[in-house]
């Protein structure tokens, strides 16, 4: 370094270009020599004074750059700074004169006054500024997603899900449990989603499955008896993407032999609040409620329902089912419901304006309608009022607890269709209203999920779960005979809203599994083809076991305060499982595609040139 020179740290196998971090300096260091290094967030020039805003991952200090302290040539250097340079410093810890601290800066109650500087790199002008927070459009931060990662929130974020992770393996450690990877290259199984297909190159014609799960494998070491396993697994599915989803993902992997329901469930209520106290400071207080999944969906009309907020659907079809109103009798006389959410009163009152645009909201998500009642103190206002007796009016109003003022809103269709509807429209009005706090998590169970779910574009029936969920034992004699009135040993995590995972108890006996593969159209030879391997364990000495997946990246959102899980993801897809930084997925060289022993169908050179 010319003009300076860094003395070479005890034990050290060269120069220390850091004997600390910028972000940890305080009052009790001033007086203590330091060496920095780091990236300039900030130069500005004071009257012969540079001042400049050093970064690294734990932080941001002031260093001060005195012509008087360095000599002209640092100096200079110094002069030539811009932002996101690459820089070592060495300099004296100070207190700043009163009246010139930085509240906004945990260190700004002291800077660094300059003795050495060099520059260990020079930076283009980054597209968007690094500093502080921006509007920049999402595709051109996924662009430069490794300037993207300096900015402050996303470090904060991937320090929390480190935080988490390491939280997880401490806690499932000390409860017995081991970590053990399962293939990343595997065979296709039905798993609701996609597969990723590898080519095997070894075994033209053939191909390898990037994991949905590791659902089988961790039920087969259950089989090899280790009876407490852990893993965080990377997954994959090739499905339409949103905001909270990814086509790689990573999700904590729990399995246990010798357990019940309640053996499962508390184990995670421990962790999550062990994870939330480790990594956030936050205390919960398990036991997490429980609700079943007809109670889910029935009450809040989603069987992940955000419980931060109250707004109950309340079913009146007993209260109008013979009422003038056609649109409601009838409805209830064709076996459906007339199910109602109270809004409220609302900020200020209900326009008409805004009555119409929620009647607009429940139309594109599949009601006929959104009939409403505004309650006043004289009489209810509303164009169904007049179809609608005194005693039907009052009925109504005492079931959905209503006061002057609020605004009750009803659809008369199917169950599913009205449970569906409202439940949309109740997320929509808590935004409106204002009712969902923040900083709170409130976390449920959702249990006793129907086994089995009737596809009518397939005409057969579908796991809600998977196919190796166990019936609940009680409802094993309707299997065959009625099989959507049977309950299964299943429960979802909820939180605020998402659904951070879910598991069951599974089956361990080849006969039951067998059992169920029939009522799902599986038949012996497709069970064979597909879970040969699986069946032939459970002949030798299966245990009892069952377990959960949940959601990591979701889990560390919900934790960071996000919306989007690209933003806890170091190097996430775009909605078009595109990446932009590499510009993946690729043409490969076509003797890759020869060796692979594949021959590209037409219609792809054709779709490339559209």
């Amino acid at each position: 370094m010319v003009g300076a020179r860094f003395e070479e740290a005890p034990g050290s196998m060269g120069v220390a270009m850091k004997t600390h971090d910028c972000g940890t300096l305080r009052p009790k260091d001033a007086g203590t020599a330091v060496k920095l290094a780091g990236w300039v967030q900030r130069r500005r020039d004071h009257g012969g004074l540079i001042f400049v805003d050093l970064r690294d991952r734990s932080g941001v200090v002031q260093v001060v750059v005195n012509p008087e302290r360095v000599g002209p040539e640092v100096f200079a250097r110094a002069e030539r700074l811009r932002s996101e340079y690459v820089i070592m410093v060495e300099g004296e810890v100070v207190r700043r004169m009163p009246g010139m601290e930085n509240p906004a800066l945990a260190t700004g109650e002291i800077e660094v006054v300059a003795t050495a500087l060099e520059i260990l790199n020079e930076a283009a002008t980054p597209p968007f500024p690094i500093d502080r927070p921006v509007d920049v459009e999402e595709n051109l931060r996924l662009r430069y997603r490794y300037l993207d990662l300096r900015r402050p929130d996303l470090q904060r974020n991937l320090a929390l899900r480190h935080r988490v992770t390491q939280a997880i393996r401490s806690y499932l450690d000390k409860q017995g449990f081991y970590e053990i990877e399962t293939p990343m290259l595997t065979r296709s199984t039905p798993e609701g989603a996609r597969d990723y297909l590898v080519p095997s190159r070894v075994n033209p014609g053939t191909f390898y499955a990037l994991p949905q799960s590791p659902q089988l494998f961790k039920q087969l070491l259950m089989v090899s008896g280790f009876e407490r396993y852990f893993q965080i697994a990377r997954c994959f599915r090739d499905e339409d993407l949103r905001a909270d989803r990814q086509p790689e993902f990573t999700q904590l992997d729990v399995e246990m032999s010798f357990v019940d329901e309640n053996d499962v469930l508390s184990l995670i209520e421990g962790l999550i609040a062990h994870v939330f106290r480790e990594a956030l400071g936050v205390e919960l207080a398990p036991p997490f409620r429980r609700i079943t999944y007809q109670e889910a969906v029935d009450r809040y009309g989603s069987d992940k329902p955000d419980l931060r907020y109250d707004l109950p659907l309340v079913d009146v079809s007993s209260q109008v089912a013979g009422s003038g109103f056609r649109v409601f009798s009838d409805a209830v006389a064709k076996g459906g419901v007339v199910k109602g959410i109270n809004a409220g009163p609302g900020k200020g009152g209900w326009s008409r304006r805004e009555i119409d645009q929620l009647g607009e909201f429940a139309q594109q998500h599949g009601a006929k309608g959104l009939a409403w009642i505004l309650y006043g103190q004289a009489e209810p206002r509303s164009p169904i009022a007049k179809f609608l007796s005194e005693e039907e009016l009052k009925a109504v109003g005492e079931a959905m607890g209503a006061s002057t003022g609020d605004l009750l809103l009803f659809v008369a269709d199917t169950r599913a269709v009205a449970n569906d509807v409202l439940g949309r429209l109740r997320r929509l009005l808590a935004e409106k209203l204002g009712l969902i706090p923040s900083g709170t998590y409130e976390f449920c169970w959702i249990v006793d999920w129907p086994l089995l779910e009737w596809d009518d574009e397939s005409g057969r029936y579908h796991a809600m779960h998977h196919p190796f969920t166990s019936p609940n034992p009680e409802d094993l004699e309707l299997l065959e005979t009625a099989p959507e009135k049977v309950r299964a040993r299943a429960y979802d995590l909820v939180l605020n809203g998402y659904e951070l995972g879910g598991g069951s108890i599974r089956i361990h006996q080849r006969e039951l599994q067998t059992r169920l593969f029939r009522v799902l159209g599986i038949d012996e030879e497709a069970a064979q083809n597909k879970f040969g391997f699986l069946l032939e364990a459970f002949t030798y000495g299966a245990p009892p076991h069952g377990g959960i997946a949940l959601g990591l990246d979701r889990l560390v959102m919900l934790m960071a305060g996000g919306e989007s899980l690209r933003d806890v993801i170091a190097f996430p897809k775009t909605q078009r499982a595109m990446c932009l930084l590499t510009q993946a997925p690729a043409e490969v060289d076509p003797a890759q595609i020869r060796e692979l022993r594949l021959r590209l169908d037409p219609e792809v050179a054709a779709f490339k040139q559209s």
